[in-house]
């Protein structure tokens, strides 16, 4: 099974997906879309704040970030979900996102904490639903010392559609899963 998305004027079938026992969700990928990427990008850059630079957690909102980047001249950094030899004296939050099965930490190395300090910063993710992912990129603008000038996703998943707080193109919605044995019956 499959859902249509319709954003920023493209059409892309999109797999429905276990998330629980209870509940499916729609994959959105927009690794190796590159038209996706930038129309997404395009469409949600007009409606984003003026900021400064740019953040996304090492995931699927890497391209977005890049992408928006090379479109508005800014420079991005993304929160790592491990620590690496370059970096040095990392700060670091705790994530449990829908997508994982598992408690995550983002890093930041001294480095990017110098690159958003003082700087107005757009917190950028290819989809919103829990929160938890968002949750955690404030903390670390936070501690970094970044002021949040914005939180924009391609897509709000579920709930997260009704948040007056973040900034997205369009609605995702999540898929029960007796909804959908019920569907497959008919």
């Amino acid at each position: 099974m499959t859902y249509t998305l319709n954003v920023a004027g493209i059409t892309r079938e999109l797999p429905l997906c276990k998330a629980t026992d209870t509940l499916d969700i729609a994959a959105f990928i927009m690794f190796s879309d590159v038209e996706l990427t930038v129309k997404c990008t395009e469409a949600l850059l007009e409606k984003c704040p003026a900021f400064d630079i740019i953040i996304t957690a090492e995931s699927k909102g890497i391209p977005l970030a890049y992408e928006a980047a090379r479109q508005s001249g800014k420079n991005y950094v993304v929160a790592r979900k491990s620590t690496k030899l370059y970096m040095t004296d990392p700060i670091s939050v705790n994530v449990k996102s829908i997508t994982t099965d598992r408690l995550q930490t983002l890093y930041l190395s001294k480095e990017d904490v110098s690159r958003i300090e003082g700087r107005r910063v757009l917190i950028l993710d290819d989809v919103i639903s829990t929160g938890e992912s968002l949750t955690a990129l404030e903390k670390l603008v936070d501690a970094a010392g970044g002021k949040i000038a914005g939180k924009a996703a391609v897509l709000a998943e579920g709930e997260a559609a009704g948040r007056d707080d973040i900034i997205f193109l369009e609605k995702l919605p999540v898929f029960p899963r007796q909804a959908l044995n019920d569907q497959e019956r008919k």
